[in-house]
């Protein structure tokens, strides 16, 4: 073995199991909320989670083409250099290390801490460790820190305790999500709530924010319907999309899998189907335990702590929502720290990633990648910038869906006798479809958020700068 060279230890058990934990954080527990506020609708906010969970697995599925033909560490940023170029490939690398897996592990992180507050009160989010003039360190931000540092520390020790933690935390959420979604619905289908939902489950009624002087007023309803109601539904699902993301990061670390070609395509299919299942049943349990109005003004936009206090009476319902979220969380950054480290890794190796990335430790693992991916992560927890970034990233994130997307049909072109052992499913209708409907939910973003998609595209675009500085060094030093 080569000091770049991994071994593949990881099942399909475990392929699956990153795919879903790596998916399912806190997002499913709070976004409904504002989602409800944007439409207005029962049924609609059904919609924007059945249409994320369809487009997800479609992307899963081909996907799995890709990831058969080039089972390699890096996985997407592989397809792209692939199909189109250095540049494109790099670009996808520079914003995934620079907002998007630094930026989620960061508010993940963050998310685990505010909910450990709920026990240990030092760490509510009140709470100021050091204060140096405009800079605040809290409690919360510190024990985000050592969470992203103990599980890169674990992810260093081998593969054998990522695949551990994995595959421990993954299947306690699951089981206690689809337990907690069962009583959920019991419970809710023996109420009036839900038939009051769906008395008039199409009405759309916005709900607007109210601001004078900078003060909130409270909010003021809105009906809307026709092509504005359509725009708004995709509006919307930036945050179902958000809680739907990180699926594809298992394809980063496609050199450590056992029968990539088979394996890679069955743990994205498996591990996005069931996310998606768990999505739409907490909404539908979300909607036969709380009125809509309950809903869209959930305190902190807590859906699920709403939705739980309803089965379960006091400080329980509060606390097993925060042991649960905590469980989760957790999971889910155990899965982006493991993965991601391994598309820095990859980027090393081609000399467009810090030189000593690309080296694995004594126990087969890139343990320079991993503690440059935690180091950053940090850094990004003690900005407090994370959920701006993550705002700005994911319209960054589609674009770079679909172009890996549109790869299929370039190097089905470029290479027609390449062995492909998995074939996109419906090709060429799925893969296209899933380009349509992001390209639609794209142009809608940029029309009503064009602030924040404008700031993605130029993080994006800072990349090129910094692509043909890297490549002018690494030039020279061949030269010398």
């Amino acid at each position: 073995m080569t000091e770049t060279t991994s071994k593949r230890t990881l099942g399909l058990l475990d392929t699956t199991l990153i795919v879903a934990g790596s998916m399912i954080g806190s997002g499913i527990f709070i976004v409904s909320s504002d989602m409800a506020r944007t439409v207005g609708s029962p049924a609609w906010l059904l919609i924007c989670w059945i249409i994320t969970g369809l487009i997800t697995v479609f992307a899963a599925l081909s996907y799995g083409e890709l990831a058969g033909m080039m089972p390699q560490a890096g996985g997407q940023y592989v397809y792209l250099k692939k199909a189109y170029n250095p540049l494109i490939a790099f670009l996808y690398g520079w914003t995934v290390f620079l907002v998007i897996q630094t930026g989620v592990i960061a508010a993940v992180a963050v998310a685990f801490a505010k909910y450990v507050g709920v026990f240990f009160p030092i760490f509510n989010e009140t709470n100021v460790l050091l204060e140096i003039g405009s800079f605040k360190l809290k409690n919360a931000q510190l024990l985000a820190i050592v969470c992203i540092a103990l599980l890169t520390w674990l992810n260093i020790q081998g593969i054998q305790y990522g695949k551990m933690i994995q595959r421990v935390f993954t299947s306690a959420k699951l089981i206690a999500l689809f337990g907690l979604i069962g009583i959920g619905l019991y419970i809710g289908f023996t109420s009036d709530v839900f038939s009051q939902n769906f008395s008039d489950p199409w009405k759309a009624v916005q709900q607007n924010e109210v601001i004078v002087n900078g003060v909130s007023q409270g909010f003021n309803g809105t009906e809307i319907s026709g092509m504005l109601l359509l725009a708004f539904v995709g509006v919307a699902m930036i945050g179902s999309l958000f809680s739907s993301d990180a699926w594809n990061n298992v394809t980063f670390i496609a050199a450590e899998i056992k029968e990539p070609h088979k394996n890679i395509p069955l743990g994205l299919f498996f591990g996005t189907l069931i996310v998606t299942v768990i999505y739409v049943l907490a909404n539908i349990a979300y909607l036969c335990l709380l009125p809509m109005h309950d809903i869209q003004f959930a305190a902190q936009d807590r859906v699920g702590a709403a939705a739980m206090s309803v089965v379960f009476s006091g400080n329980t319902a509060t606390y097993l929502m925060a042991g649960l979220i905590i469980v989760s969380t957790f999971g889910c950054n155990n899965g982006l720290i493991l993965a991601g480290s391994r598309l820095f890794q990859a980027m090393s190796v081609d000399g467009l990633f810090f030189k000593n990335a690309a080296k694995l430790n004594d126990k087969g693992v890139p343990a320079n990648s991993l503690i440059l991916q935690g180091v950053w992560a940090s850094a990004l927890c003690l900005s407090g910038s994370y959920g701006d970034l993550l705002e700005y990233s994911t319209f960054a994130s589609l674009i770079f869906y679909m172009v890996t997307i549109a790869a299929i049909f370039i190097l089905r072109k470029k290479e027609p006798l390449t062995e492909r052992p998995y074939k996109a499913f419906g090709y060429p209708i799925i893969p296209a479809l899933y380009i349509l409907i992001t390209l639609a939910i794209c142009i809608d973003l940029l029309y009503f958020k064009t602030r924040n998609t404008g700031i993605g595209l130029l993080i994006v675009a800072l990349g090129i700068p910094v692509y043909y500085f890297t490549v002018s060094r690494k030039n020279a030093e061949k030269v010398n």
